[in-house]
């Protein structure tokens, strides 16, 4: 049976996201070859790339701009998935659809549900934790060891002593635009107008339908590309 990717969660249950081993090898294809090929396997060489000791990844959204500088010596597994997950296009036209802002903005659903079924099981191997989840510190949501997949959040308070020992490892930080994380509406219960949130089950299987129809005030990440 197929995993559906749990939300993080703090106390008892912490927990959302996976992915798989990144490879060293030649001289990636162009991303416009790869994209015309349609989005690569997990196992794909276009997706298995080293990523550069440290880069920024600027995320274009409908209520403004944030920037990612990742840091491949922080956590040099989850940076590598991070890098080609962006220069592929995986966080392209995706949702938000996690805004906790006593905890943390969560993100890296696909809204294609095809993609889904190839990245759902893609896991990563877990980084030792060597930087601290600080507010602005950006690490990959997981279920448990060995299950980082495609979903990373952003720390929007000082969440250091309840996740740094749970192996949550922090890959990079936020070095513009925290305020446009920080502003976005809850999207816990309590504060929904319908009592309700995203569901991660629902999203896997539905994509962008099911929450641009059931949650239309989400966030919409409109790209994210490396800067030069």
């Amino acid at each position: 049976m197929r995993r559906i990717l749990p939300l993080l969660l703090i106390g008892a249950a912490l927990a959302a996201a996976c992915e798989q081993k990144p490879t060293e090898v030649g001289a990636p294809p162009s991303d416009a070859k790869a994209v015309e090929k349609g989005f690569p396997t997990p196992d794909d060489p276009a997706a298995r790339q080293r990523a550069p000791d440290v880069f920024r990844v600027r995320f274009t959204t409908s209520k403004g701009d944030f920037v990612i500088e990742a840091r491949r010596a922080w956590a040099p597994i989850g940076t590598d998935r991070f890098y080609n997950l962006v220069r592929l296009g995986w966080y392209d036209d995706v949702r938000i659809f996690r805004v906790d802002p006593r905890f943390v903005v969560q993100f890296g659903m696909s809204g294609d549900p095809e993609r889904s079924k190839e990245w759902m099981d893609a896991n990563i191997p877990d980084d030792p934790v060597t930087q601290k989840n600080v507010k602005g510190s950006v690490s990959f949501a997981t279920a448990g060891p060995g299950t980082r997949t495609t979903q990373i959040f952003v720390n929007v308070v000082n969440n250091s002593s309840s996740l740094d020992h749970r192996g949550f490892a922090p890959f990079g930080t936020v070095v513009e635009g925290l305020d446009v994380l920080t502003s976005l509406t809850s999207t816990k219960p309590e504060h929904h107008p319908q009592g309700r949130s995203p569901q991660q089950h629902q999203i896997a299987a539905l994509g962008n339908q099911y929450l641009d129809s059931a949650f239309p005030e989400l966030t919409r990440i409109e790209s994210a590309k490396v800067e030069k």
